[in-house]
């Protein structure tokens, strides 16, 4: 794992140019889990059959995606599921490219935005009523969504230095007073990080955190009490 990795500096860039965001999502990846290396991203080659199989061309941002680190599973696929480029499928005039891990949603990008190099993104709730489902704006830019997508799964990791807390107001705002918050990214969440820590906070019912290490953890036990899942 690297050293040292300024999330808060390299986020906002990250957000703002699309050719910042992979640096980021290198040096993230390289922080939290492991460094990339070649072969983690999917071949031009498969990128390419999948395109002719869709017959359509996928925006910049999410080739870029499955070229880069696509097969890295700890990074797009520990709780919700980036589709393999052969898993790919148009439904109702979208591009789904991920998957709610218990079936209940998926994203996509609108058709009619694909010759964007980086569209926003979608989300279509799956219904008991399928006649009622709908294609739902979600985030501003895929840049963001994939972003967003590996820091959730990194904290979402099986293994490793990690929690759960259910929270009320008290718990957030312990986390707002010991915690830096970052540059928000994603829907309903809110980012924050410590010295080997980083938080996700969900609709301000729930935290989700990952440890570099177990004293960081402890730390973070520490500064915000209450009935953690594993402590």
């Amino acid at each position: 794992m690297a050293e040292t990795f300024d999330i808060h500096a390299g986020l906002t860039g990250a957000l703002r140019d699309r050719a910042k965001a992979w640096p980021f999502i290198a040096g993230f990846a390289a922080y939290w889990q492991q460094p990339l290396r070649p072969g983690d991203g999917w071949s031009p080659a498969e990128v390419a059959a999948a395109e002719r199989r869709l017959g359509l061309r996928l925006p910049a941002a999410l080739r870029e995606t499955y070229l880069r680190f696509g097969r890295r599973g700890d990074l797009t696929s520990n709780h919700d599921t980036l589709l393999a480029p052969e898993e790919l499928y148009v439904v109702d005039g979208a591009l789904v490219y991920r998957a709610e891990n218990q079936g209940a949603a998926c994203w996509g990008v609108l058709l009619d935005e694909l010759d964007g190099d980086d569209p926003g993104t979608v989300i279509r709730a799956d219904l008991a009523d399928a006649s009622r489902e709908r294609w739902e704006p979600w985030d501003s830019s895929l840049t963001a969504a994939c972003v967003e997508m590996v820091m959730a799964e990194v904290v979402l990791f099986p293994d490793g230095f990690s929690d759960y807390l259910e929270i009320e107001e008290q718990e957030s705002e312990e986390v707002e007073r010991q915690f830096r918050e970052l540059p928000p990214v994603g829907r309903g969440t809110r980012w924050f990080a410590g010295e080997d820590v980083l938080i996700r906070e969900v609709e301000g019912l729930c935290l989700y955190a990952r440890a570099r290490t177990e004293a960081a953890l402890e730390g973070l036990r520490e500064a915000v009490p209450g009935d953690w899942l594993e402590g």
